[in-house]
């Protein structure tokens, strides 16, 4: 049985080749009490679009395919 994190790393998986198209990652830090962690790599880091790439692509699709997740936030 996989374990939440791991839950969230093969989401993760799936949606970066999608931003790495852009010149950008994604990389998974950590998850504690419902909020996952990412550091935003390359293109990603400077991109007036961050908020949106994180509210309305990665949480979304981590919420709806993930149980427990509740928010996404980016490492400083």
């Amino acid at each position: 049985m996989k374990t939440k994190e791991q839950e969230i790393i093969d989401v993760i998986e799936k949606i970066r080749p999608y931003i790495q198209r852009d010149g950008g990652d994604v990389e998974f830090l950590s998850f504690r009490e419902g909020i996952v962690t990412v550091r935003m790599l390359g293109a990603c880091r400077d991109c007036l679009s961050l908020d949106a790439t994180i509210k309305d692509g990665i949480e979304a699709i981590l919420l709806d395919e993930v149980e427990g997740v509740a928010e996404v936030q980016v490492a400083a």
